[in-house]
Order: C-alpha cells, then structure tokens, then sequence
C-alpha cells in the first residue's frame, strides 16, 4: 500500500462509495474517480475489495449495487424535507380552480397537497394514494373517487391492471404526480415499473401534468424504471433545487416553478 493513502481513508471512500451505488446509482469509474478526487486506478482498487467483499457486483465501467436501493416507506418519507414539501403543496394548490376535476398520485409532497385541498369548494378529487383518501375523506365539499388496485404497502399507493381500467373511464384537469427521483436525460424515477407505466397513463388523462419534487430528488437516480417528463410539464420544486439541472430542464421546454420553504 502507497504510504501516502491510509488504511482509514480508503476503508471511508469504499464505505462511502457503496452509499452512492445503492442511493443515486452513482457507480462508473469516471463518476467515481471526479467524485471523490482520485485517480481511475484508486477507483478500480476500492471497486475491487467491494467486489471482493461481496458489496457490489462489477459491471462494464464500474459497479452496481448486489441488492436494489431500499426504498423507504411512505412514513419515512413524510418527515423528509417537510417544509419544502407543504411550500411545494401549496403552490400546487393554487393552481387548481373551483369546479375542477383532479388526479393525485400516491407519495407524501402530493398528500400535502391533499391536505391543501380540505378547504377547496365543489372540487372533484381521484386519487390513487391511501394519504390523500385520508386527508379528503371527512370533506363535504369534496367530492372524492378513489381508483382501487393491487395496494403497495410502502408507497400506499394503488397500481395495477384494476387502476389502470379505472382511469379509462375518466378524465381530469389537472393530474399531480409525485417521483423518488428526476433526471433530465431520463426523466422520472420509481421504484416499480408498475409506477412508472401509471403516471405516464395518468398524464394522458389530463389537460395539465405536474411533477411535484423537493430539491433533493433533482438529480437522483435510485431505482432503474423511468417514465418521460417532456416539455409542456411543469416541475414545481424549491428553491434549493440545483441550478444547472433546472437550467437543463427549462432548456428541454420543463416549466420549471421555484418556491422558498417555510413560506
């Protein structure tokens, strides 16, 4: 071993670089090697003892990850962010005007819309998440369909062939979308094909498609199925949100809407 690189470090950058390959995908040499400031060779090294280890499984370029990113429960989630999330609720609601029909996806940043919504006035509300039906189920003036299917437990959310049918029969004027994950090139990320095959279906049953997404989702890539964001969407996010991806998405004709936190 080179007596300038210590036992220590190396066993913080392997550690660390296993993070990256389970949570953002983060997992090529080249990436690797930019990322943590050291040569391609020092990568190849740790991807090998990883390996070695039984960490990771070697790829073409680089590594991935033995097991799938773990995705986190719904009540995990609900904490995370959670100023950005009821900014980013709120704006959203604002969008909706009285008389409307809306869709809303399962995930906590579109539950706080829900939430948003129990002061809304002759709104018809469908939904394929169990926090919105909560949030809306004592509301009179809400009018709320509820578009049933096979039930993930940690999303809370429906999916499925039954959803799918219950889509076909209705149409909406808006549909709020939430994502574990947004890429420019790629789009939006789910843990389930299944996810990603409903919001695409969703979308087609809708006037207006948001994407509703805290700054820290831009950028992310934990899990490999992906559904389009094409131009004509709009992103509503916070204002953390990192400025080159926004600026990337604009560019592919995203709207992109920027809200503060907390207020």
């Amino acid at each position: 071993m080179s007596p300038s690189v210590s036992p220590t470090g190396s066993q913080t950058r392997r550690d660390r670089i296993l993070h990256l390959a389970t949570t953002t995908g983060l997992a090529s040499v080249e990436e690797l090697s930019q990322h943590f400031g050291v040569t391609a060779s020092t990568i190849r090294r740790d991807l090998a003892r990883l390996t070695a280890d039984g960490r990771l499984a070697r790829t073409y370029g680089g590594a991935m990850a033995l097991t799938a990113h773990p995705e986190a429960s719904l009540r995990q989630r609900t904490g995370e962010a959670f100023e950005a999330k009821r900014a980013i609720a709120r704006r959203a609601a604002a969008e909706i005007g009285a008389g409307e029909t809306v869709l809303l996806d399962a995930g906590s940043t579109v539950g706080a819309l829900a939430h948003e919504l129990r002061s809304a006035k002759e709104l018809t509300v469908a939904t394929t998440g169990l926090t919105a039906l909560q949030e809306l189920s004592d509301v009179a003036s809400v009018h709320v369909e509820c578009l049933g299917g096979t039930l993930r437990p940690l999303s809370q959310g429906f999916v499925g062939p039954l959803t799918e049918a219950a889509l076909e029969r209705m149409t909406f004027d808006r549909v709020f979308l939430g994502t574990d994950g947004i890429s420019p090139e790629h789009g939006i990320c789910e843990a389930d094909l299944r996810q990603t095959r409903l919001k695409e279906l969703m979308a087609r049953r809708a006037e207006r498609v948001y994407v509703l997404a805290h700054a820290g989702k831009l950028g992310r890539r934990p899990f490999h199925a992906w559904a389009s964001l094409p131009a004509g969407w709009t992103l509503i996010t916070d204002t953390d949100a990192d400025a080159a991806i926004v600026d990337e998405l604009r560019r592919r004709e995203v709207d992109v809407v920027l809200v503060e936190p907390g207020v």
